[in-house]
C-alpha cells in the first residue's frame, strides 16, 4: 500500500524544528559569555553589609587572591576557574561564604559574606580575642573594629554560649548598640554593663531574661534618669523581676 506524503506539511514542520533549535542555540550562546578571545578586565567584589563592621575590605580580599595567584584581571576568561576562587576564599578564616561568577562584559564578580565579630574579649587571664555572631572564636587579626569589649572572668565557652548571644541582642538594637561600651563578667557569671552615657554601672545579674531586663532599664533611663540626672546613681540593678534598685553616688 502506497502512503501519500504531504511534502508541504513536512517541509513546514522541519522548518519549525530547525527554527526552534536555532533559537535555543542562540539564546544559550547569548547567555553564556564568549570566552574564546576575552580577558578579564575587572573584578567586582561585593562584601555584604551588616549591623557591625567586619575585618574584611575589598583590598584585603584582593590581597588574598594575589597571594594565592588567583587574581583574575588580565587572565583569559576561559582560564578563570570560578569554583577554585570560591573554594580558596571559603577556606579563609574571616570568610563565611563566597560566590564567584563571570559576566559577558569581561568582569569577574565575587560576593562575600564575612564572619562578623560581635564582642572583643579581654579576660582576666590575659586572653584577648574576638567572638563572631555564631559564638565562634575568631583568629587573631591585625584589623580592629569598634565593638563592645568584655572583661572579667571569661572562659571561651562562656564567651561563645553566653556573651555572643548577649552581644547580638545589644547590637541588634540601635539604642543599646550606641549606649553599651563594655561588659564586665563577675566570678559568678553575672554581668555588669558600662554605658557610654551616664557615670554608673548597670547590673543585669545572670544573663537570663535579658530582653525584659533591658526594656526595664530603657524605661528607667527614659523616665527616671532624664528627670533625676544621668550621674545621680553609681549603680543601677535590674537583676530582679519588676524591680530597679539604685545606689546613690
Amino acid at each position: 500500500m502506497k502512503i501519500a506524503v504531504n511534502w508541504k506539511k513536512l517541509f513546514i514542520v522541519s522548518l519549525d524544528v530547525m527554527l526552534a533549535v536555532y533559537l535555543v542555540l542562540a539564546m544559550t550562546s547569548f547567555n553564556k559569555p564568549d570566552e574564546r578571545h576575552n580577558v578579564c578586565t575587572e573584578v567586582n567584589i561585593n562584601i555584604a553589609q551588616e549591623v557591625v563592621d567586619g575585618f574584611l575590605s575589598v583590598d584585603k580580599v584582593k590581597q588574598m587572591l594575589h597571594n594565592k595567584r588567583l587574581y583574575p584581571v588580565s587572565k583569559p576568561m576561559a582560564q578563570i576557574d570560578t569554583r577554585h576562587i570560591e573554594e580558596a576564599l571559603n577556606a579563609e578564616a574571616l570568610v563565611e561564604h563566597a560566590e564567584c561568577y563571570k559576566t559577558q562584559g569581561g568582569s569577574v564578580c565575587i560576593d562575600i559574606r564575612q564572619r562578623i565579630p560581635v564582642v572583643r574579649v579581654m579576660a582576666d587571664d590575659g586572653s584577648d580575642y574576638y567572638v563572631d555572631s555564631h559564638g565562634e572564636v575568631m583568629p587573631p587579626t591585625n584589623y580592629t573594629c569598634n565593638l563592645i569589649v568584655a572583661t572579667g572572668c571569661i572562659s571561651k565557652s562562656y564567651a561563645g554560649k553566653t556573651l555572643a548571644p548577649l552581644a547580638n541582642l545589644l547590637l541588634g538594637d540601635k539604642f543599646w548598640k550606641n549606649q553599651v561600651e563594655q561588659l564586665n563578667v563577675l566570678h559568678d557569671g553575672s554581668v555588669e554593663m558600662v554605658p557610654r552615657v551616664g557615670n554608673h554601672i548597670a547590673y543585669i545579674g545572670q544573663p537570663t531574661g535579658v530582653s525584659a531586663k533591658l526594656e526595664r532599664l530603657r524605661k528607667f533611663y527614659r523616665y527616671g534618669l532624664s528627670q533625676a540626672g544621668w550621674n545621680k546613681y553609681s549603680r543601677i540593678s535590674v537583676e530582679f523581676d519588676n524591680q530597679i534598685i539604685c545606689k546613690k553616688r
